[in-house]
This record gives C-alpha cells, sequence and structure tokens, in this order.
C-alpha cells in the first residue's frame, strides 16, 4: 500500500524498525539525508535492488519533494 506520511508518522515508523529508502543520485544522498536511510536511486529502484529489504518491516521511500 502507498500513502503519504507526515514527520511524526515517519519517526514513530522508524522507532518501528521500518526501513527508510532515498531514492535521490548518490550525490545528492551524500550531501543529505535522513540517518539510516539507504540509497537506492530512483532509476535503480528495481525488484532486484529491493530484493534483500526486509519483508516484515514497513518500508518508507522519499525524496527531497517529499521532506
Amino acid at each position: 500500500m502507498v500513502e503519504s506520511i507526515d514527520r511524526l508518522q515517519l519517526l514513530l515508523l522508524m522507532d518501528e524498525g521500518a526501513v527508510v529508502i532515498d531514492v535521490l543520485p548518490a550525490s545528492e544522498y551524500n550531501s543529505g539525508h535522513i540517518p539510516g536511510a539507504l540509497n537506492i536511486p530512483l532509476r535503480s529502484l528495481s525488484r532486484a535492488t529491493t530484493q534483500a529489504l526486509q519483508r516484515d518491516k514497513p518500508v518508507v521511500v522519499y525524496c527531497h519533494d517529499g521532506l
């Protein structure tokens, strides 16, 4: 299920162990990102690049437009 969340919801999900994925290009990710976020650039996001993600945890995907 895809839905938008606010900052407080993100923090609660992170406290519960959510996987946070930043889809910005690596150069922008390196300039600043949410601590603990994984970088999987949007152009690289695929079934193969997400295979290792834990399936029992929520997954939060974000970019700078969503902050």
